[in-house]
């Protein structure tokens, strides 16, 4: 059984793997059924300005994460803003 706190570490280390971001804040966590769903928020360059070879700037996004009852990544996807990201649930 899993606990919001190895489920905190699991995406925080998934992201920082995997979108080369070491500034992760989880925001959210929730357990529906047998699915934790994470939203965190992730300060990354701007790829824009970077393709352009202009001065590099932080953005802000938000990805929401879904975990399985081993912990395991089943899906993520990068979202803008929070609008629209209550709607997790299955």
């Amino acid at each position: 059984m899993s606990n919001i706190i190895e489920v905190k570490k699991v995406v925080v280390k998934f992201l920082k793997e995997n979108i080369k971001s070491y500034d992760v804040t989880v925001i959210k966590i929730e357990k529906v059924k047998e699915i934790w769903n994470a939203v965190a928020e992730v300060y990354e360059d701007d790829s824009f300005l970077k393709s352009m070879d202009l001065p590099s700037k932080k953005v802000r996004l938000f990805y929401a994460v879904k975990l399985d009852d081993k912990l395991e990544i089943t899906s993520f996807e990068r979202h803008v803003s929070l609008e629209g990201m209550d709607n997790t649930d299955e």
